[in-house]
């Protein structure tokens, strides 16, 4: 396929016959082609917009910046792998913690840029020495105590910043989107967390109209009288024009607040690439090293003009095993459709208007299930939480991570949080490794199972990994 922009037509063009599939170099008719790509745009909207509002970025450019990494991904891979890379929400405990201390947007996208190029490294590492170097340096339980506590650190951001603005749009918007996520089936269940934003901004003007402007916090402010949906923005904005960019900045103490996503990047680009091989009955394995370098250099474009980073989406895998339609070509159509949305700020204007009550009702949801995510890839690697190997590492470096525990080497310089976490976790691991007993150092499984399971009796259920995509976002 060479770049992988050469495509067969599958058929007549029209309709797949019962059963068969249209593999990644095949496609549909161009309309039926666009019109799968829009459905991919449909998919991953939930979570593309709401990680760049959560962290404080430009939807618009994020958006844009999603189409401009996923036509880097394709080309990396030779049409080789189907995926659509939206916004990671694996950083948004990230952004918070850097705004927590000061730091604005240049200094967080200089840091997820350093994160960028250390995937972009890990992935030619992976090309050049296998996936067993991965596998090696963190097995399943310091995965899964990585991901874990960047999602539970997550809590007080929910607690302090959104739920107070709307504490009864806010309990109302999290039943519904949990609802919407147990309940919905097929593409619908995609985009619940989609669907709980749309009610969520819907209850609030239909509350304003009714009861008028609420007396609460506003983005974490001092209480006063405000209106849930504040609309005046996207009058004021324009039907066509460019995102907002900015340089990034660079601070030692935020890059190592980003650095431990790595992990988690890893482990889900680990997933989605056996996720997809399964799929498409390509065995994806030799991959696994390009996708994690296309990722990582992906993201550092999208940052180094003021974007958020960008990862595999599940949201979208989830089409493509519900249609069937494997096709790169729907996923270069879903690209240039995204880049159209970028040039519209009235867009962006409407997103960037999401109520605070709103995002507390989903973020309650979406953060524990980051959280959770961790238990999952323990389970999937078979974690013996009841060997202390295990177990003390683990504990330890969640509560470090959760509670915010603090290190200060100097007046300048300290270590908390979830960089500190993840460093007990790694060091903690491996040093009581080495002088653990043998009967404690059985072989851990490889993480070639990631943080996606996909089966194929399921309907298309596909279920993600690091930044909770699978309930869409």
């Amino acid at each position: 396929m060479g770049l992988g922009v050469g495509w067969t037509l599958h058929g007549d063009g029209r309709t797949p016959a019962p059963g068969a599939v249209v593999r990644p170099d095949e496609r549909l008719s161009w309309p039926r082609t666009a019109g799968l790509g829009a459905q991919h745009v449909v998919a991953m909207f939930g979570a593309s917009f709401v990680a760049p509002v959560l962290m404080g970025l430009d939807p618009n450019l994020a958006i844009m910046m999603s189409g401009v990494a996923t036509a880097i991904f394709l080309l990396a891979t030779r049409g080789r792998i189907p995926s659509y890379l939206g916004c990671s929400l694996a950083f948004v405990g990230v952004a918070a913690a850097i705004r927590a201390g000061g730091g604005d947007s240049a200094v967080v996208t200089g840091a997820v840029f350093v994160v960028g190029g250390v995937l972009f490294l890990a992935g030619l590492a992976v090309r050049r020495f296998g996936a067993r170097v991965i596998h090696t340096a963190m097995p399943p339980v310091v995965t899964g105590a990585v991901v874990m506590l960047i999602g539970f650190n997550l809590a007080p951001v929910t607690a302090s910043t959104y739920w107070p603005q709307d504490q009864w749009t806010a309990l109302a918007t999290m039943l519904f989107t949990g609802m919407a996520v147990v309940c919905l089936r097929g593409f619908w269940s995609r985009i619940a967390i989609f669907l709980g934003l749309l009610f969520g901004y819907a209850l609030s003007w239909v509350l304003d109209l009714v009861f008028g402007k609420i007396h609460s916090p506003a983005g974490g402010t001092a209480a006063v009288d405000h209106w849930r949906l504040d609309l005046s923005g996207v009058g004021e904005a324009d039907w066509i024009g460019l995102p907002s960019f900015h340089a990034p900045a660079f601070e030692w103490s935020a890059i190592l607040i980003a650095l431990p996503v790595v992990i988690a990047l890893i482990a889900e680009n680990a997933g989605h690439i056996k996720a997809v091989g399964e799929m498409t009955g390509d065995p994806l394995d030799d991959e696994l090293g390009t996708a994690i370098a296309a990722d990582g250099a992906a993201s550092m474009l999208s940052t180094a003009v003021g974007g958020p980073p960008n990862t595999t989406y599940s949201e979208n895998i989830g089409v493509m095993a519900a249609t069937r339609v494997y096709s790169t070509a729907a996923y270069w159509a879903a690209a240039c459709f995204a880049l159209l949305f970028g040039l519209c700020p009235k867009f962006g204007a409407v997103v960037a208007a999401i109520p605070g009550g709103v995002l507390g009702g989903i973020t309650v949801i979406l953060y524990g299930m980051i959280g959770l995510l961790g238990a999952q890839i323990w389970i999937t690697g078979r974690v013996d939480l009841r060997n202390p190997l295990n177990l003390v590492p683990a504990a330890a470096g969640i509560i470090i991570g959760i509670g915010g525990v603090t290190l200060r080497f100097t007046d300048s310089f300290e270590l908390g949080g979830i960089a500190l976490g993840t460093i007990v976790v790694i060091t903690g691991y491996h040093t009581l490794r080495y002088f653990a007993p043998a009967h404690m150092k059985r072989e851990e499984p490889l993480l070639d199972g990631g943080t996606s399971a996909y089966d194929e009796g399921s309907a298309g259920d596909v279920r993600d990994g690091g930044d909770a995509r699978g309930a869409g976002g």
